[in-house]
């Protein structure tokens, strides 16, 4: 059957899209930016460019679908508010949806609690009532915590557990809540669809133990085999619990606010029987996280959230930024004749993440430091995978635009907080010469007056990377 998805680069549409193309379908992949979404993973995939909050570009959604998967979430948005763009998307989809011969949506949501919401479950249930139709079946799905590779939750809980052995901690981590695995959440979403017994219905879905958040930090370290205690204190403010998450771990400030937000209201499932209707078996916690780091230790990672964030300084999409500037730029070109060119390749595909930058590393991860400190991203994001890089991916605190080993080039681009915008560029020509090129387009005075202080720290590092890569250090 012809099936849309929405949300095609996101964490859960990763995962969902290689089981629908494995059963049959044939999917449509909705994608802001054709350049971010990985084909050569999914080649069976077609890909159409969409942007939900632009109505125009709507009509490149086929008539004759049957389904639609709804898995658009902007909690990650910066600047406006992520409450109105999640409507507008909506009702954008929603108005394009009641023209096709789509008999069914599915929308993944979050387990509400009816007492109490937080801004983005409020959200979140905002989008399941504009998204009813009697043009189409709505089935909404509810989850709270998503425990798998590469999710938010499981890498946020990973970072707090390996780099803290003891934590002084808000009280929302005495909140209850029903992690549940990737894979189970994969199984619910495809065992709805065409399912006439889920239309029009919503299911919370969940794994089978209610923890709490301390439960969760604990069970992880015992999974790994370390020890930690936990202080849980009650004057930390959701502001100050939001600063601790954004230091500690590799979320982003605005998604922190979100989680903390999230995280005082307790997020447990209301009984129902579709686990049972659909045979799945549900999967607990501790499987969960062993279930993970198999994956990574296999260098399986599907996706990851960091991948799927938003990034204003990408709005305009990778083509965009695939030709890089010239004029009213400061440029750091350096060339190196080189004998083993797969060797040299090799290097360059696995820059940054634990292989590091070659040189100075320690002043790359201070750089890191000073981006967090003024709301960046800073470098712990890392990379999802040791030696494969696709377009899209993040890498530390670059954007991948271009990883062809075709054309021997590899192009990033900064997301770091700069007054200006940055491109760092490899590549080989025919020659065997190493080609690295630093390009730094500046944004007034403050730009150019950026360069020249980091100018001194350029003569080394630049030098020392390319003198490493090719291993003439």
């Amino acid at each position: 059957m012809k099936i849309l998805l929405t949300g095609s680069t996101g964490y859960i549409a990763q995962r969902l899209l290689p089981v629908l193309l494995e059963n049959g379908h044939e999917v449509y992949c909705c994608v802001r930016d054709r350049g971010r979404f990985n084909s050569q993973l999914f080649p069976d995939a077609k890909i159409i460019e969409v942007d939900f909050l632009r109505k125009e570009t709507l009509g490149s959604i086929p008539d004759d679908i049957d389904a639609a998967y709804y898995l658009i979430h902007s909690m990650s948005s910066q600047g406006q508010d992520f409450g109105e763009l999640e409507e507008t998307s909506a009702l954008n989809f929603k108005e394009r949806i009641e023209a096709t011969h789509a008999k069914q949506v599915i929308y993944l949501s979050g387990i509400i609690n009816e007492t109490e919401l937080s801004k983005h479950l409020l959200s979140r249930k905002n989008v399941e009532e504009i998204l009813s139709s009697k043009a189409y079946a709505l089935t909404t799905l509810r989850a709270g915590i998503i425990v798998g590779s590469g999710s938010a939750s499981f890498e946020i809980i990973r970072d707090l557990v390996e780099k803290l052995p003891v934590m002084i901690t808000p009280k929302w981590l005495h909140t209850a809540c029903q992690p549940i695995a990737i894979r189970n959440v994969v199984e619910f979403l495809t065992g709805v669809l065409l399912l006439q017994e889920s239309y029009d219905k919503s299911f919370d879905i969940g794994g089978p133990d209610v923890l709490t958040y301390k439960q969760m930090l604990l069970r992880f370290a015992a999974v790994r085999g370390l020890k930690r205690r936990i202080l849980v204190v009650p004057v930390m403010t959701p502001k100050l619990s939001s600063y601790w998450l954004y230091f500690v771990t590799s979320t982003s400030y605005t998604l922190a606010k979100n989680l903390v937000n999230s995280m005082k209201v307790e997020v447990i499932c209301r009984p129902n029987n579709l686990a049972d209707t659909l045979k799945i078996e549900l999967i607990g916690y501790e499987k969960s996280i062993a279930m993970a780091f198999d994956k990574i230790e296999q260098n399986q990672v599907l996706s990851s959230w960091k991948d799927a964030q938003t990034s204003s300084a990408l709005a305009k999409g990778i083509s965009h930024y695939m030709q890089v500037p010239v004029n009213g730029c400061f440029i750091d070109k350096r060339e190196l004749k080189i004998t083993d060119p797969d060797y040299v390749l090799t290097r360059i595909w696995a820059i940054g993440g634990k292989t590091g930058w070659y040189y100075g590393t320690w002043l790359w991860e201070i750089r890191g430091f000073l981006d967090k400190l003024t709301g960046g991203v800073g470098l712990r994001r890392g990379r999802k995978h040791p030696q494969n890089i696709y377009p899209g991916d993040s890498l530390d605190f670059w954007r991948v635009l271009l990883a062809s080993k075709e054309e021997k080039r590899l192009l990033l681009y900064a997301e770091m907080k700069l007054p200006g915008e940055a491109w760092l560029e490899f590549c080989l020509d025919e020659n065997n010469v190493l080609k690295q090129t630093a390009t730094f387009r500046p944004l007034g005075i403050l730009g150019r007056l950026y360069w020249y202080s980091v100018l001194p720290f350029h003569a080394f590092i630049f030098k020392g990377m390319i003198n490493n890569i090719a291993g003439k250090a």
